[in-house]
């Protein structure tokens, strides 16, 4: 499930955050891929261990957790700390798969362990306008599409696509990313309980029966139970 998940950081986060990577002190993006995924890779990433990553990590965190959309669609269990990365001066991302299990440090109250890539989110923190290229190009089996969106603006799509970014030949492209393990690893599955929570959330606002809503809602939550695993 493809999903544009708009205003997730406010103009004035972005903007902070904008600045704080302005210093940042940048490594190689290789340094945190196998060795097929060095072969087409060629961006650059604050470091794991950064302070500012781990400080604008938090921050991410703390924004998605007021999102409900985010919640609604995603239904995070584990999230790896998010990344940071910037594309420039022709940077590009080959066509690669995430990794299905991640190494998951001690970091943002989580436990060591390691992390299922159920959900892969990009999180934008420039402006199209503001560099040529760039886009997130994701294939799946309705064929590829192209991402390229407003700065506080956050994609979601299966771990298991197929996807590129393509060059960037003018300014440069920052943003966020990071992996998620579903409460539901199952897509169809997620994709189903999310419409049915939009049609409960659009019932609510247009004052539809309570009876009729309690069942519903009720039917939601046993999906959810009855799908999720620990």
């Amino acid at each position: 499930m493809l999903m544009h998940i708009p205003d997730v950081l406010t103009p004035a986060e972005v903007a902070s955050m904008r600045d704080a990577l302005a210093g940042a002190e940048w490594i190689d993006g290789r340094a945190t891929v196998g060795a097929q995924g060095a072969q087409v890779k060629s961006n650059l990433q604050l470091a794991d261990d950064s302070a500012l990553r781990h400080r604008l990590g938090e921050q991410v965190l703390a924004a998605l957790a007021r999102n409900p959309l985010y919640f609604a669609s995603v239904l995070p269990a584990r999230t790896l700390p998010p990344r940071f990365n910037c594309y420039r001066g022709g940077g590009q991302y080959g066509f690669h798969v995430d990794g299905a299990v991640m190494a998951l440090a001690a970091s943002a109250g989580q436990a060591t362990g390691f992390l299922r890539s159920d959900v892969s989110c990009t999180l934008f923190l420039n402006d199209p306008d503001d560099y040529d290229g760039g886009e997130l190009v994701i294939h799946d089996t309705y064929g590829e599409h192209e991402v390229k969106l407003p700065a506080g603006d956050l994609i979601v799509y299966p771990s298991s696509s197929l996807h590129r970014v393509e060059p960037v030949t003018r300014g440069e492209r920052l943003a966020s990313f990071f992996w998620v393990q579903s409460l539901v690893r199952d897509e169809t599955r997620r994709r189903l309980l999310l419409e049915m929570d939009r049609s409960i959330q659009s019932l609510t606002a247009a004052n539809a029966d309570r009876e009729d809503l309690l069942r519903l809602t009720g039917v939601y939550h046993n999906l959810l139970r009855r799908w999720s695993e620990p």
